[in-house]
């Protein structure tokens, strides 16, 4: 996520004030105990917070401390220190190299981790290993005092636990404005503004029209579409169809059926009763032979001498004799 500025989040702004009360006392210390100097510390540090403010809103908070750290260890004044002093326990600090006191204090006083510290002063972990060993006290016989180590980072968190709270009231306060006019500059973010509500303002009759004109141009369309639409049911109806591609031999008239009258009169038709055909056929059906007329066919062609047809209603041999055995026995009777 990334961080938004404070002057369009109230929540961004109280996570980035959290963060700087939360570092600025350790920050102040490393940069005190770096330099030797109070005043020229304070002044570094105000202009790291005010720069680091100005960035954060592009930054993931994630990746607040370090780009923090970075800003406050990229620092001239922390580079170059030749007015600096160091007193009791903290002597050994003014015996160091400024690079190899900060690659210290970033270790016992702001409690990076090796790789963290190594990329702030753009070096390799095992340059930053070899800073830490030259910034080991020592003992009367040169080697590495791991008391005194312990003995200097107790005194670095008990000054950082001690730190009077008016010195950081004082860093809070914003700078004094060159001109009246001028707001006042602080790398803290603004405290939320409280803003009155106001009555909303009078509509008046030209937004009224303007907020009706878009439903009547809609219904206007509408119906415009619907009319037009009838207009063209009703002139389909009127106009006549194209003649259609008759076949040959096909009726084409698709129109209603005409009646005509027929010419003359019609035929006259006997009644049942009055029929002279009826007494004929009345003695016919009633002549007893008249069934067998129904065989004349088959009777005119037996008399004409046709072979009879086969009686299949009678059981046949399945094994008939052979025709040379029936004339034998014909010609034995002789």
């Amino acid at each position: 996520m990334t961080a938004a500025s404070a002057s369009s989040s109230p929540t961004a702004a109280g996570a980035l004030s959290a963060f700087l009360r939360g570092v600025e006392r350790r920050a102040l210390v490393v940069a005190e105990l770096q330099t030797g100097d109070a005043a020229r510390a304070e002044q570094a540090l105000v202009a790291v917070m005010r720069a680091f403010a100005a960035v954060a809103s592009d930054l993931p908070m994630a990746q607040w401390p370090p780009r923090f750290w970075a800003l406050l260890a990229a620092r001239q004044a922390l580079r170059d220190t030749p007015t600096g002093r160091w007193e009791g326990g903290l002597a050994h600090l003014g015996n160091l190299q400024p690079l190899v006191r900060l690659a210290l204090l970033l270790r016992i006083g702001a409690g990076l981790d090796e790789d963290t510290a190594a990329r702030l002063l753009d070096t390799d972990v095992d340059g930053y290993q070899e800073a830490l060993a030259a910034a080991c006290p020592r003992d009367l016989q040169g080697n590495p005092d791991a008391q005194a180590w312990r003995g200097l980072a107790e005194q670095v968190q008990q000054q950082i636990r001690e730190l009077p709270a008016q010195r950081l009231k004082e860093l809070q306060q914003p700078v004094a404005a060159a001109r009246k006019d001028d707001a006042p500059k602080t790398w803290r973010a603004p405290a939320a503004e409280q803003h009155t509500p106001s009555s909303p303002p009078r509509r008046r009759s030209s937004q009224q029209q303007r907020r009706w004109r878009g439903p009547a141009i809609l219904l206007g369309t509408v119906l415009v579409l619907l009319l037009a639409g009838l207009g063209w049911r009703a002139w389909q109806g009127r106009v006549p169809d194209a003649p259609a591609v008759v076949p040959d031999g096909a009726v084409g008239e698709a129109g209603p059926v005409t009646v005509e009258a027929l010419e003359g009169e019609p035929p006259k038709v006997a009644a049942a009763a009055a029929d002279p055909m009826a007494t004929e056929d009345a003695a016919m059906l009633a002549d007893r032979d008249f069934p067998l007329l129904a065989d004349a066919d088959l009777h005119a062609w037996s008399a004409a001498g046709g072979p009879l047809p086969v009686d299949e209603s009678q059981a046949r041999p399945t094994r008939p004799e052979p025709v040379a055995a029936a004339l034998e026995t014909a010609a034995a009777d002789e």
